[in-house]
């Protein structure tokens, strides 16, 4: 039992970020962020080839 609760402990941090950072992924492709995303994606990448 020490063992489990000393091994979630220590692996707590990690998994709180990680659920903090998928749910703030989800929200932000609720709201429409990732066409945007990838529009300036596609913009840096055709200013470095010369494109843009």
């Amino acid at each position: 039992m020490i063992r489990i609760r000393r091994w979630l402990l220590s692996r707590a941090p990690g998994l709180c970020a990680a659920l903090l950072g998928i749910f703030m992924m989800i929200y932000g492709l609720w709201r429409g962020e990732g066409e945007v995303v990838l529009a300036k994606a596609i913009r840096i990448c055709m200013e470095c080839i010369g494109i843009g």
